[in-house]
């Protein structure tokens, strides 16, 4: 039979996002692909240059909607590092909880998303029932549910409301359960182990030659995570347990994210526990950042965000770089589905939890 080139997008339900994947099929079997981006491109790095460190902030947010705060918070980071500013320990213990927060709705949104792709609408339903909880503690932390303009150059914007605090703990409570449910309807399904045990193997040799970080990365056995090989904020002072997997298949990368929403409740426990009661969550930056250069990363819920910035004495960056996890991953789509039947793509790319924002930039 001759080998034809399909596209599955630019819009298609499965690319989770606007790009196209190309696939060169022999039959129903996948020998080569290619991931083509570019629909999404705004000239984000280009257009921050246009702007005062403070108006970059909601601009971060919107790198993607599915981590608004994890962005925003290293940009923060980045200018920080930048005008050697010392974040007050408040401060530092909240941003933390909002970056673990921050993953528990990202991971919710993925898997309502892979709920759809791999014909299980109750997981859709049910995750987006859950995260629905995370953004109303979010809206009433800042006032908004998905782009949050929330972190600050030097802190974060205000302290929690009241009985915010409680509104949390019962909310973890509630969501602890939940996880036992999603593992009755998703773990102990034939159909969805059948749809994902053994396809898109990729090993931790070549998740590592790949450059792939994040739970793509972990799922192929590789022990790496940013909270705990290159600590920032309080993750040093936390109790909690990085989550890895040794099937290096989409099985695994399933299993590491949700092994990941009960370590990220986890977590938020123990900074609830050690958070100082009171004291102050921000300080005053100055205006104009030193000339000089400045790198800052972290542990996005999809992999390692990173940007590195260059101040030249102005209120302005002269340039901010961005190094998005998702762009590495997309580039080793082709490893991880050839081979694969054309039935298999859907679930291979739902696990990788696409965000086109932050790639395209």
């Amino acid at each position: 039979m001759a080998e034809m080139w399909i596209n599955m997008g630019p819009q298609h339900p499965m690319t989770h996002g606007l790009w196209n994947m190309r696939v060169k099929v022999d039959g129903e079997t996948i020998v080569d692909s290619e991931p083509v981006i570019g629909y999404l491109h705004r000239g984000w790095e280009k257009m921050v240059e246009n702007r005062t460190y403070p108006q970059i902030i909601p601009m971060a947010d919107r790198l993607c909607y599915g981590s608004s705060f994890t962005w925003s918070h290293v940009y923060c980071m980045t200018v920080e590092k930048l005008m050697d500013i010392e974040v007050p320990e408040r401060a530092k213990y909240i941003r933390a909880m909002s970056d673990e927060l921050q993953r528990i709705g990202s991971h919710l949104m993925w898997l309502a998303a892979i709920g759809t792709d791999l014909g299980n609408l109750t997981v859709f339903l049910y995750a987006t029932r859950d995260r629905e909880l995370f953004l109303d503690l979010f809206t009433s932390l800042c006032g908004a549910r998905m782009t949050y303009n929330y972190c600050r150059i030097g802190g974060v914007r205000n302290d929690a409301p009241e009985n915010w605090v409680r509104d949390l703990e019962r909310t973890l409570d509630y969501f602890e359960k939940r996880l036992k449910e999603y593992d009755m309807l998703i773990d102990k399904s034939k159909l969805f182990r059948m749809r994902m045990e053994g396809l898109g193997y990729m090993s931790a040799k070549d998740a590592i030659n790949a450059g792939i970080t994040g739970p793509v990365l972990r799922a192929s056995g590789v022990k790496y995570d940013i909270r705990h090989n290159d600590p920032y904020e309080v993750y040093d002072e936390l109790d909690w347990q990085m989550c890895t997997h040794d099937a290096c298949d989409t099985w695994a990368r399933y299993r590491v994210r949700m092994m990941e929403m009960q370590e990220s409740v986890n977590i938020v426990r123990d900074i609830l526990k050690k958070m100082p009661k009171s004291g102050p969550i921000r300080v005053k930056p100055p205006r104009a950042a030193p000339v000089g250069t400045a790198i800052a990363r972290m542990e996005d819920p999809r992999g390692e965000s990173l940007m590195y910035l260059v101040g030249d004495g102005t209120d302005k960056p002269y340039r901010l770089s961005v190094r998005s996890p998702l762009f590495v991953i997309l580039s080793a789509t082709p490893q991880l589905l050839k081979g694969s039947k054309i039935a298999d793509v859907p679930s291979i790319l739902g696990m990788l939890d696409v965000c086109m924002g932050e790639t395209d930039r």
